[in-house]
């Protein structure tokens, strides 16, 4: 990006003064980081969200978030899948955001089989004609192969239900992780087949610069931003927000 300033500037189409320099900057920055944009696919009946990502990365909370929008702005009928069968308190955690927004629960008990729970809560969607169900998925650490592969399988399992599905995978990715992140991504694109990062933790001194080498590197597109704890602290990623953000004094 700096080289392709540079020749720019070199060139004369950019004038040699700091403001016009910085201008551009944020213009390219923008670009890079609305790479292979696109907004999140609703339209499966029902539209089935994967979430995919390490433990500690805000995944269950941004599922709770994602609920209370489709549910509270878009009128939408959600089932929420608890199929994170390995962590004590998750399907709790995702029991209170799912009453929070209003949204059904389809659980198993603990240490059951997460491909079952979210071939269930599917069933149960289709059953109910729910609009969208979003599966929850054990936090796992990027270097776990054992679990990657399971990854594999429940979304084996959901395209076996429902063709076509998940039709939207999200990775769940903590601004503050660095160049980790990419690492993380690269390692979830090749088992789950990203479509979207949901960067969450913006609401500190984090500016979440690892967009950029996660949309110019393996092509995959930032579509939520988190920015606190509460219910709204969610939104739709803006490149040109995010690049003026980034080089804010």
């Amino acid at each position: 990006m700096v080289e392709r300033l540079e020749h720019e500037v070199e060139g004369g189409s950019v004038a040699a003064d700091g403001e016009a320099v910085r201008g551009r900057l944020i213009e390219i920055l923008a670009e890079v980081a609305a790479t292979a944009r696109a907004p999140i696919d609703l339209s499966g009946e029902p539209a089935v969200l994967l979430m995919v990502g390490v433990n500690g990365t805000g995944k269950t909370t941004t599922i709770g978030k994602i609920a209370w929008h489709l549910s509270k702005e878009f009128g939408l009928s959600v089932v929420l899948a608890a199929a994170d069968t390995y962590r004590a308190a998750a399907a709790e955690q995702l029991a209170e955001w799912a009453d929070r927004a209003g949204a059904e629960l389809v659980r198993s008990a603990e240490g059951g089989d997460p491909g079952a729970v979210a071939f269930d809560a599917i069933a149960a969607a289709r059953a109910r004609g729910a609009d969208v169900v979003i599966v929850d998925t054990a936090g796992r650490l990027h270097t776990q192969s054992n679990l990657m592969d399971e990854l594999a399988k429940v979304r084996r399992v959901i395209a076996k239900q429902l063709p076509g599905a998940p039709h939207e995978t999200l990775l769940s990715i903590d601004a503050t992780t660095g160049q980790n992140g990419l690492r993380q991504a690269k390692v979830f694109a090749e088992a789950a087949e990203v479509d979207g990062v949901v960067l969450t933790k913006l609401d500190g001194t984090a500016k979440g610069g690892i967009v950029l080498a996660i949309a110019a590197e393996l092509n995959i597109p930032v579509k939520l931003i988190g920015t606190g704890e509460q219910l709204e602290d969610l939104r739709p990623f803006d490149p040109t927000d995010f690049a003026n953000a980034l080089l804010a004094e």
